[in-house]
């Protein structure tokens, strides 16, 4: 919708800033609006102006007026807002695309790929998700208590902290890390971050160049390639089966040109659930340390272990000092914290400070300093037992919901641990795999396809020719996981 007709600027920029705060759900449906003599003392404008500005956004029918009452966002104003905007940028892609030559080699990389940021979901929908955590479970009552001490205990010096973290919480974590993962660290090598994709962006900035070669599970988890490659990595796919990261590929796929870098999930391969067993991880270790290679040891959801037992974590049984170990409490509290962490070799620590310092200063130190409370007075292992029993009692629901509604139509992998299955459907070929979820989400249930988080490989392909989809479950409570089984099973007889 055009702005209004005034020639002022002042008109069409109140238009515009009122009309995209809408879209974006600042102002939802039925907010009221500042009144005309408010906004227009905050903008310097005439009451007139701001009331033409209502007048052009009631006639667009964004708002609804009444003579006596507030003027408040009308329903459904954010979705033709939305839908007029994605509108625009068909008919006017050079306003999301600037010219490559006034960008830098990095950004014209990261164009060209396809982040997406989520999108809440519609009311009803039952989303099978993998990363968000349900609000009910968050343990707001502990986290309050220690936010309330850790503000108090506020220091008279309001000043930059260190770009390593608050020494509270490297300290509980060098304590918690040694009981749960057999860490065995200084506190200067504990690096605070926030969350594990902020430790992936240093690794890729501080260790890498163009052109250098970065080994990656396939499939594996999709942000991680992403930000090797956005750095100009050339990734190199080793395959994964049951058991995770098929080592013993690793001499051919370096047997021309060495690898700079590796990636794995040993404790929980994303997304087939994989455990690497001891001597796989010893063949890692072997590998790499002969490679000269890094080594970055993603341990983003161990936690939640159901029927496999703890092997040593690859940091524990390093001896080339190689691994850089990456933790985050973004699956056991919550990733809207933006809390992690890395435990890095000592050539590394002083260089990653560094660069935190000129990236970021440092994380917050308020929730750092809560947070450590809760390690310390054992309320975060209570909530971790608590929360494995939860997660345990929704993935046996998936499971039976499963067996239940589709029986052998389905191959599950990943039952051992974590927070998501990776479901195939045997009868069905992979390029129906759109379809399906297509169809799923016909009847209100969101499912994610298994084929973006693969690389082209021509043996991972052949592998991957059913189609699946990556099912999480975190987020939804015991009815829903049933009704959203039934009714994907319902989508798939569908297709048939």
């Amino acid at each position: 919708m055009p702005a209004p007709s005034s020639t002022r600027p002042g008109s069409r920029s109140l238009y515009r800033d009122l009309r995209a705060r809408i879209g974006d759900g600042s102002y939802a449906a039925g907010t009221a609006l500042p009144s005309t003599r408010v906004l227009a003392a905050e903008r310097g404008l005439s009451r007139g102006t701001v009331s033409l500005v209502y007048e052009q956004l009631a006639s667009d029918g964004f708002v609804d007026t009444r003579p006596g009452a507030a003027t408040r966002v009308a329903a459904g104003a954010a979705d033709r807002i939305r839908t007029q905007g994605r509108a625009d940028d068909a008919t006017e892609p050079h306003r999301q695309m600037p010219d490559s030559d006034r960008l830098s080699a990095f950004a014209q990389r990261l164009q060209a790929m396809p982040l997406r940021p989520s999108a809440p979901d519609p009311a009803g929908v039952i989303d099978f998700v993998y990363g968000p955590l349900a609000g009910s479970d968050f343990p707001t009552l502990q986290w309050l208590k220690a936010l309330r001490r850790a503000e108090g205990q506020r220091s008279q010096r309001l000043e930059y902290a260190t770009p390593l973290g608050a020494p509270e919480l490297r300290q509980a974590l060098q304590k918690h890390l040694h009981q749960t993962r057999d860490i065995r660290c200084s506190t200067e090598q504990i690096l605070v971050v926030n969350g594990s994709q902020h430790a992936l962006d240093l690794c890729a900035r501080l260790l890498l160049n163009p052109g250098d070669r970065v080994v990656v599970e396939n499939p594996g988890y999709r942000m991680a390639h992403q930000v090797f490659a956005a750095y100009g990595a050339q990734l190199v796919c080793a395959d994964v089966d049951d058991d995770g990261l098929q080592t013993a590929q690793l001499a051919a796929l370096t047997a021309q040109a060495p690898a700079k870098l590796a990636y794995a999930t040993p404790g929980h391969q994303f997304p087939l659930g994989g455990f690497l067993p001891i001597a796989r991880r010893h063949a890692l270790l072997d590998w790499a340390r002969a490679q000269r290679c890094w080594l970055i040891e993603d341990d983003y959801d161990s936690d939640y272990r159901y029927t496999v037992r703890p092997e040593p974590s690859l940091w524990s049984l390093d001896r080339a000092d190689c691994v850089i170990h990456v933790g985050t409490f973004s699956k056991t509290l919550s990733p809207q914290l933006r809390l992690g962490y890395m435990v890095l070799p000592p050539a590394l620590a002083g260089l990653f400070a560094q660069a935190k310092l000129l990236t970021d200063r440092h994380s917050a130190t308020g929730p750092q300093r809560a947070l450590a409370q809760l390690i310390d007075d054992g309320s975060y292992a209570r909530h971790v037992r608590r929360m494995r029993r939860k997660q345990q009692a929704r993935q046996q629901a998936l499971l039976q919901a499963l067996e239940r509604h589709l029986g052998t139509q389905v191959r599950i992998q990943g039952a051992a641990s974590g927070l998501h299955l990776a479901v195939w459907f045997p009868a069905l070929p992979a390029s129906c795999e759109a379809q399906l979820v297509q169809a799923a989400a016909q009847r209100g249930v969101r499912v994610y396809p298994i084929s973006p988080l693969y690389l082209q490989s021509s043996s991972a392909q052949a592998t991957h020719a059913v189609a699946g989809v990556v099912m999480g479950y975190a987020l939804l409570d015991l009815p829903e996981i049933e009704r959203g089984v039934e009714q994907l099973a319902q989508a798939l007889r569908s297709l048939r």
